[in-house]
C-alpha cells in the first residue's frame, strides 16, 4: 500500500473495560517520533520500534503490569518490525515478579520431526551454502505465539485486549521510515526467489519514506489468535496455511510439529556479581552461562582502575570473551538433548584455571586458547525491556535469526518464517552465518531446540530490580550485555553512555576483535601493538536498558544505533 493522504489520520484505540469504565489511549501510527531516553515513575518500555513501545506503555496506563506490556509490545513488533518482530520465530523471557519470584520462559523454535543431522549437507558431506538460511527448509517450528500465551499466567489483562493494538496496526497500517523503506527495497530479490505467493512487502516500484504498510493477511492471522487462542495459530486455518506453504516450497514442517510445540518454564540462570544478583536465561540459550563466565572471570580484576575503553580493560574483556566462546563451541546446546556441564563451566576453580594463561598487554591466540578441560547463536533479533511500579520487571529477546528470517512469508497468513535451523551446527566445526562454531552438543535432532546467544537479563540490587537489559546482535548479544553491565557497575557510567558508547566483540573464532567505527584511534593503535587483529563494523547490537534510579524512578534508554524507542509515564 502507498501512503494515505496526510489529512487522513487513524488512531489505534486501546480499549479495556474496568468496572464498567472504558479507558482509551490513542496512538497515531502516521505521525510519530522515537524518544531515546525517558525518566518515568510508573512504568517504562524500551523496544526496537517507537510504536511498539507506545503500545506497551498504553497497556501499563490501562492497568496492565509489565508482563501485559511485554506481551502487547511483542505483538506490536510482529507488525511494525517484521525483520525481527515475529509470529514466525521464537524467543526467551526472563522476569522478576512483584513478589520476588524470578522466572524464565523458553519459547525457542524446535527442529521439525523430519529434520535430521545431515539435512544441509551435499553428497560429499559438505555444507550446502545458504540451505539453512533461506527458503522453506531453513525454518524451525515457531514458538512465539505459544510463549505469549504461557506468559499470560502472570498478566492481568486478557489476550483480547493485548492483541488488539497489533490487529489495528496491521489492518489500518503505519507509516514507514527511510531506513525501513530501504530494507524493503533491498529485500525484493529474495522475496521473488523464496516466496510462492504474492506478499505485501513486494513492489514493482520502490518503497519510500512516508509510505503506509497495510498487512491484511497478518491482521486476519492475529484475529484468529485473538478469537481461538494459541490454537488459532498452531491448529486450524493458520496452521494449514503454514503447512501448505511448506509443501509448495519443499519444507518439512508438518501439522503435527505445530500442534506438538510447547513453551517451557525453566529455572533462571542466577549468580552474584559484586553484590548484585544477575538473572539470565539457561540453556538452550548460551547467554546466561556466557555472562556468568565472563563476569566472574573479571570480578577479581582491577577493571574500575583500568577505566572504560582503556586498552587494558578492552584486552582483559576480550580475553575473557575468547575463553567463554571457546567453551560455547564445545559444550553448549539444548540441555534436554545433551548433558551441558553448566555447573562445571561456571565453577570458580575452573574459571580461575581458564585465566592462568592470560598475559596483560599481549594478545591471546585462539589456536592456543581452546575449549577448557572439564572434570569427568543476522543479527536481526529484537529485544524489549519493561518495568512497572509494582516491582515487575521483564526482559524479552525474540528473533527470526537472520533479517526477515528465511525470507519466506506464509501465503495467506502474512508473516515471515524464521531461519533458526542455521543456529544448529549444520556440520560440527563449520561456522554458521554469524561465524559461530558448534559441535556435537548443537547437532540437529528432531524436536531439539537450537543453541541461542540471546541473553535477556535482569540485575537485582538487594533483591529488587536494578537493571533490565538485553540486545539483538547474534553472537554479539552476550558480549554487549556483559559490557553494558560492566560499564554501569564497574565504570559507574550512566545508562545512556553504557548503551551508546563504543562496543567491541570477540567470539574465539574468527580470531579478531570486532570494533565499531566510533572506537578511538589511540585505543585501536594500542590493541594493534598488543598483536590483535581488528575488524571494523558499523554497529554492534541495539541495547535496550531500564535502570532503577536511587529515588525509585525508571531511566529507560533506547539505542541510538537504530530507530528504537523508549516510553514511560
Amino acid at each position: 500500500m502507498r501512503a494515505f493522504p496526510h489529512f487522513i489520520v487513524f488512531l489505534v484505540a486501546l480499549t479495556a473495560c474496568q468496572g464498567g469504565r472504558h479507558i482509551t489511549s490513542a496512538i497515531d501510527p502516521y505521525h510519530f517520533t522515537a524518544t531515546k531516553s525517558v525518566v518515568a515513575r510508573n512504568g517504562a518500555v524500551v523496544s526496537a520500534h517507537p510504536l511498539a513501545s507506545k503500545v506497551g506503555v498504553a497497556i501499563l496506563r490501562q492497568g496492565g503490569n509489565a508482563v501485559d506490556a511485554a506481551i502487547a509490545t511483542q505483538l506490536a513488533l510482529a507488525v511494525v518490525y517484521p525483520n525481527a518482530g515475529n509470529l514466525g520465530g521464537g524467543g526467551f523471557l526472563v522476569a522478576q515478579l512483584a513478589g520476588g519470584q524470578t522466572v524464565a520462559l523458553d519459547y525457542r523454535e524446535m527442529a521439525p520431526a523430519a529434520a535430521h543431522r545431515d539435512m544441509y549437507l551435499d553428497a560429499a558431506g559438505n555444507v550446502v551454502p545458504g540451505k539453512s538460511l533461506n527458503g522453506h527448509l531453513a525454518s524451525g517450528v515457531p514458538g512465539t505465539v505459544r510463549g505469549l500465551f504461557e506468559s499470560l499466567r502472570y498478566a492481568k489483562l486478557p489476550m483480547r485486549t493485548l492483541i488488539q493494538p497489533a490487529i489495528d496496526l496491521a489492518e489500518k497500517g503505519f507509516v514507514i521510515t527511510t531506513r525501513e523503506a530501504n530494507a524493503y527495497n533491498d529485500l525484493q530479490a529474495d522475496l521473488a526467489l523464496y516466496n510462492t505467493r504474492p506478499t505485501v512487502f513486494a513492489h514493482s516500484s520502490r518503497w519510500k519514506s512516508g509510505d503506509t504498510l497495510v498487512q491484511k493477511d497478518l491482521a486476519n492471522t492475529l484475529k484468529r489468535i485473538r478469537d481461538q487462542g494459541a490454537a488459532g495459530f498452531y491448529e486450524g486455518q493458520t496452521a494449514q496455511l503454514i503447512v501448505e506453504e511448506m509443501r509448495r516450497g519443499g519444507g518439512i514442517m508438518a501439522l503435527a510439529d505445530l500442534k506438538a510445540y510447547k513453551a517451557l518454564w525453566r529455572t533462571p540462570h542466577t549468580f552474584d556479581y559484586k553484590g548484585f544478583t544477575v538473572v539470565g536465561m539457561p540453556m538452550p540459550s548460551s547467554g546466561g552461562t556466557l555472562l556468568h563466565q565472563m563476569l566472574k572471570m573479571v570480578e577479581s580484576q582491577p577493571l574500575p582502575r583500568y577505566g572504560f575503553l582503556s586498552p587494558d580493560a578492552i584486552q582483559l574483556m576480550t580475553e575473557v570473551e575468547r575463553r567463554a566462546y571457546a567453551d560455547r563451541a564445545e559444550y553448549m546446546g539444548d540441555a534436554d538433548f545433551f548433558k551441558v556441564p553448566q555447573k562445571e563451566l561456571t565453577a570458580p576453580a575452573y574459571l580461575e584455571q581458564r585465566m592462568k594463561d592470560y598475559v596483560p598487554g599481549v594478545a591471546g591466540s585462539s589456536t592456543v586458547t581452546r575449549p577448557g578441560r572439564l572434570p569427568k547463536e543476522s543479527e536481526q533479533t529484537t529485544h524489549l525491556s519493561v518495568i512497572d511500579a509494582q516491582g515487575n520487571a521483564v526482559s524479552v529477546t525474540t528473533t527470526l535469526n537472520n533479517s526477515y528470517g528465511s525470507k519466506t512469508v506464509v501465503g495467506g497468513a502474512g508473516f515471515f518464517l524464521n531461519d533458526e535451523m542455521d543456529d544448529f551446527s549444520a556440520k560440527p566445526g563449520v561456522p554458521n552465518f554469524y561465524g559461530a562454531v558448534g559441535g556435537e552438543a548443537n547437532a540437529i535432532e528432531p524436536g531439539k531446540r537450537m543453541l541461542s546467544s540471546m541473553a535477556p537479563t535482569i540485575v537485582l540490587k538487594d533483591g529488587k530490580p536494578f537493571l533490565v537489559v538485553g540486545t539483538p546482535g547474534g553472537t554479539t548479544i552476550p558480549t554487549s550485555v556483559f559490557q553494558t553491565i560492566v560499564d554501569i557497575i564497574d565504570f559507574g557510567m550512566s545508562a545512556n553512555d553504557a548503551v551508546n558508547k563504543p562496543k567491541f566483540h570477540h567470539q574465539w573464532l574468527p580470531d579478531q576483535i570486532d570494533i565499531e567505527k566510533t572506537m578511538p584511534q589511540d585505543v585501536r593503535a594500542a590493541l594493534l601493538r598488543m598483536g590483535y587483529k581488528l575488524n571494523e563494523r558499523v554497529g554492534i547490537g541495539r541495547t535496550e536498558v531500564i535502570r532503577v534510579l536511587p529515588d525509585g524512578r525508571f531511566e529507560a534508554v533506547a539505542d541510538n544505533r537504530g530507530e528504537d524507542g523508549a516510553e514511560g509515564y
